[in-house]
């Protein structure tokens, strides 16, 4: 009898679940989980009851044994309680991600990367080195083709470089995903490394995606990549 009293507990356990994660974004239905909590509860009263009355009188079950049943499924109704409070939490932190990502919206970002967009042929990138260098240029179209390259003498820390879509023969080139590589050396020779960042503007954000995310020249970003922001008109 007390096996059974003792597995009840155990089946509510895992007929309420586990508290819900940021992925699964599925939260506990907290009325499901009271009515399996007072429906097991009534079920462990009534084998209780039952056991109370059919024990030997000369040899009464340990009230210790007793106290533990009552201990079980006081705990059970804990880890309901706190089920619930962490999908508050869950649910309070999507909002404010959320929040957070529409605020993003027609500002100017940085994020490190290589590829932006060509638009109204203009397009930037920037990049930093820690020593005076040399650095070699390409850009390249997303068919893989060479747009333009260039050589220039880079100062430590972060310079902007910025495309106006025009090959070195001085043609435009259309709008598009263009990719940047920069190759720096130092005065020896020697390969400098290079940093590389794109800025654009903030188009749209995904709220379908978890933790939203921000499209930046048809790339998708997540928050956390973001590394400056410049309110629009600026």
């Amino acid at each position: 009898m007390a096996d059974t009293i003792a597995g009840i507990a155990s089946s509510v356990v895992s007929q309420t679940g586990t508290a819900p994660s940021a992925a699964s974004g599925v939260p506990t239905t907290s009325a499901a989980n009271n009515a399996t909590l007072a429906k097991n509860f009534d079920t462990f009263l009534s084998l209780l009851t039952t056991q109370l009355k059919n024990q030997n009188p000369l040899e009464p079950l340990d009230t210790n044994q007793f106290t533990q049943q009552l201990v079980q499924f006081a705990g059970v109704e804990q880890q309901i309680n706190m089920n619930q409070q962490l999908t508050s939490l869950v649910n309070l932190q999507k909002a404010s991600q959320v929040t957070s990502a529409m605020s993003f919206l027609g500002s100017t970002a940085t994020v490190d990367g290589t590829t932006t967009k060509l638009a109204s042929g203009a397009a930037s990138w920037s990049f930093a080195v820690d020593k005076p260098s040399t650095a070699t240029v390409n850009i390249k179209n997303s068919a893989g083709v060479l747009a333009y390259s260039g050589s220039y003498p880079l100062t430590p820390g972060t310079q902007n470089f910025n495309w106006d879509g025009r090959g070195n023969n001085g043609v435009k080139w259309p709008d598009g995903d263009y990719t940047l590589s920069v190759v720096a050396k130092d005065a020896s020779g020697n390969a400098v490394a290079v940093s590389t960042e794109i800025r654009g503007t903030v188009d749209s954000v995904d709220l379908t995606q978890n933790p939203p995310m921000l499209k930046i020249g048809g790339q998708s970003f997540s928050l956390d990549k973001i590394k400056q922001v410049v309110r629009a008109g600026l």
